[in-house]
């Protein structure tokens, strides 16, 4: 596949997936093999990048996520992204706390044969923390 096809793939598993809640996507987008390295707890495989958008949507109301950048070479994609929402239920044990969240992070996916084999995920759950004021921010 071209890198241009590689990166359709990763753009529609970001507006599928975290932005619309749409699991079964996962299928046509995810390799049965599919692994998954996100700073958030989950199970492996498949069912993990479900566990970690269903928890995700259900912590942060009018969850939108924006890919910002991306990069191609080969079978690699990298992304930039954005995501947006309102904290209106518990995220890692914290509960809601109604403010409106800005959360940054890239992710790095691999393609093959169409599907997205495995992704690395990086997130800045600092600046998040310190938005919902738990953690205070640095002045």
């Amino acid at each position: 596949m071209s890198t241009e096809e590689n990166k359709a793939i990763v753009r529609r598993f970001f507006e599928e997936g975290p932005s619309k809640g749409n699991l079964s996507a996962a299928d046509e987008l995810l390799s049965p093999d599919f692994t998954i390295h996100v700073p958030l707890p989950s199970s492996p495989g498949v069912e993990g990048i479900n566990e970690v958008i269903t928890a995700c949507r259900a912590a942060f109301e009018h969850l939108n996520v924006t890919v910002e950048d991306m990069i191609a070479e080969g079978n690699t994609v990298a992304a930039r992204f954005t995501a947006r929402g309102i904290h209106k239920g518990s995220f890692m044990d914290l509960p809601a706390t109604g403010k409106p969240i800005t959360m940054t992070g890239i992710e790095i996916f691999r393609i093959k044969d169409g599907k997205i084999i495995e992704l690395w995920g990086e997130a800045n759950l600092l600046g998040l923390m310190q938005q919902l004021g738990i953690i205070p921010a640095v002045r």
